[in-house]
């Protein structure tokens, strides 16, 4: 059975972690094939939108697989870390936006995965947080970086150092999710088909400029800005919205 589901349709890509009876964690082999997933789909120009879930109404994903872990080497140990920390970056430098639609627990790495994604938002039910520090380690696929940059350092640190559990309700309380909602894979994806309206190739650029911006002072960002911007001018698309507009009708994308 694939531990990693992908569907495309209507330019939204699905990937689903697919192993309910083990909460959707995250043993070595759901890694590299989440490695070649995100891979076919960061080059894949039908895709514009990525939605990830986990498969079951338990789990988005709790994380490490605690039972694979105990049987690992040191060694393993480090490739593990090694291999989730390159999947979770190349999530984060997706092109496309990207949505995590949390069904259930996400804790750990599972927690750690949704923030890499753009936009996060969660079932009543859910219950989440980065609860490492309970197991003797850290967060290492991003989470004491890319947490504290989401809802700032002090409740960042609380949550980190405590290994504190939090609802939904919680989260979106902090700034941590986008929405609450048991209608999850349909409030996915019509943010997904608000985005879709857009150029997707003004989607992507206007992506790059606020992520490679955050991380450089005010005139590296709007440098950045302004060359991203630049990317758009040549486009058939924008060619094609302006067209639309002097027409009075919705404009016709196709990410060229």
């Amino acid at each position: 059975m694939e531990s990693i589901l992908l569907r495309i349709e209507n330019h939204i890509a699905y990937v689903t972690l697919n192993r309910a009876e083990a909460l959707n964690s995250f043993n070595y082999d759901t890694l590299c094939e989440l490695d070649k997933v995100i891979e076919s789909i960061s080059i894949n120009r039908d895709v514009r939108v990525v939605i990830f879930t986990g498969a079951g109404e338990k789990a988005f994903s709790v994380g490490a697989d605690l039972k694979e872990r105990k049987t690992l080497t040191i060694e393993q140990v480090k490739r593990n870390l090694n291999k989730i920390n390159r999947v979770f970056t190349a999530i984060d430098q997706l092109p496309q936006p990207t949505i995590a639609a949390i069904n259930g627990f996400a804790f750990g790495g599972g927690m750690e995965l949704a923030l890499a994604c753009d936009f996060r938002m969660a079932a009543s039910a859910a219950v989440m947080g980065l609860t490492e520090t309970s197991l003797a380690i850290i967060p290492g696929a991003g989470g004491t970086q890319r947490l504290p940059r989401i809802i700032g350092e002090s409740k960042a640190l609380e949550l980190i150092l405590t290994a504190k559990r939090i609802t939904a309700d919680e989260a979106h309380s902090i700034g941590l999710l986008y929405k609450v909602t048991d209608q999850l894979l349909e409030e996915a994806t019509k943010l997904a088909e608000t985005m879709l309206q857009n150029g997707p190739i003004a989607l992507q650029q206007a992506k790059y400029a606020i992520k490679q911006g955050m991380n450089a002072d005010l005139q590296t960002g709007l440098t950045i800005e302004r060359k991203a911007y630049e990317v758009t001018i040549p486009t058939e698309d924008r060619i094609e919205a302006l067209q639309a507009f002097s027409e009075k009708r919705k404009p016709d994308f196709k990410g060229q």
